[in-house]
């Protein structure tokens, strides 16, 4: 019997978990993770759809993650939805669900639960969780200015899933591009036998890019927000047409028509597309153009978008597979 006639099952324990991956893989089947923190859109469920083609077997990861908050953001009020989620991922052809309570040291004191592990609410009990996971330079630009704290969180909580789900192949999407430029260099730097697969970003019919943090923007807030995409567009056209040649131009335009509609921009950079560098031209390198900006929500504080597009994106896709191509050898050689 194939797995896709069992009901979808939803492990809560890392034992289980392991455990029903090891028996598909002793059955000879290839499994693929796709880690989310649920609030699932058709981006995610684009990310299970190739995942299918890479792998026999699907297993998709929902959990807040709170080493990747600071106590001044938005975890306790991160949409979540897990039934609707379960309900999206069936039908989506997923095979299993890892729905883990916490993945972190319970400790006396800890009384605020997955609370307790936000950056800045750590219980400090000395029996606390201590451990983790840094890639030290290509977290520093962009989100990790403004989240020092961020990478620190993803790259811990990626290597635990990896530890417990032990996939062949990783699936993540590119609208979170340093996440999977940083999780490929981990995974190459640490030797997980892995294969790390970035997906296009996924965009709803106006242009906005996909994400569960748009279930908190107020209308107002959504249209004002369709100035990151705008801007992303106006640069790829005016780089291939040669409009502007620098850099700094690109950004500085691109800031303006964020910040006329009102939003406030975190940052607006451009960096080589490979290894996160600086760079001084537009046409001697895939140039990855990322963007973060703050809008209001229509609960309580701000909502912070993030967007990007690849400039000269076929230097992108030869130069990229570099690091991917690594952890497939290293498969390889398992």
């Amino acid at each position: 019997m194939s797995v896709e006639d069992h009901e979808l099952p939803v492990f809560t324990t890392a034992a289980d978990m392991r455990a029903w991956v090891r028996k598909q893989k002793k059955s000879g089947r290839k499994v693929a993770l796709v880690p989310t923190m649920g609030y699932l859109h058709e981006g995610h469920l684009s990310l299970v759809k190739a995942a299918k083609e890479k792998a026999d077997v699907v297993v998709a990861s929902i959990y807040v993650n709170p080493t990747q908050f600071a106590a001044h953001e938005d975890f306790d009020v991160y949409p979540r939805n897990p039934a609707d989620d379960r309900a999206k991922l069936a039908a989506a052809g997923c095979h299993a669900v890892f729905e883990p309570e916490s993945l972190y040291v319970a400790v006396p004191g800890g009384g605020g639960g997955e609370s307790s592990n936000v950056v800045g609410r750590e219980s400090n009990h000395p029996d606390s969780h201590e451990t983790f996971v840094s890639v030290e330079r290509l977290q520093r630009p962009l989100c990790g200015g403004s989240r020092p704290h961020f990478f620190r969180g993803v790259c811990t909580v990626v290597t635990k899933l990896f530890h417990i789900c032990e996939p062949d192949v990783a699936v993540f999407g590119r609208k979170d591009y340093q996440q999977w430029r940083v999780i490929c260099r981990m995974v190459r730097d640490l030797d997980f036998p892995i294969e790390v697969v970035g997906r296009p970003i996924c965009r709803e019919p106006d242009g906005l890019a996909m994400s569960s943090r748009n279930a908190r923007l107020s209308a107002e807030s959504r249209d004002r927000a369709l100035s990151i995409s705008r801007g992303l567009r106006w640069a790829e056209k005016a780089v291939a047409e040669a409009a502007v040649t620098r850099p700094d131009e690109v950004a500085a335009h691109v800031r303006g028509m964020i910040e006329e509609a009102g939003g406030k921009v975190d940052y607006v950079e451009l960096l080589h597309a490979h290894n996160l560098g600086p760079v001084s031209d537009l046409t001697s390198q895939p140039v990855l153009l990322a963007v973060a900006a703050h809008f209001p929500a229509r609960d309580r504080g701000t909502v912070r978008l993030i967007d990007n597009t690849v400039l000269n994106e076929i230097g992108d896709a030869q130069q990229g597979q570099g690091e991917q191509e690594e952890g497939q050898q290293q498969e390889q050689q398992q």
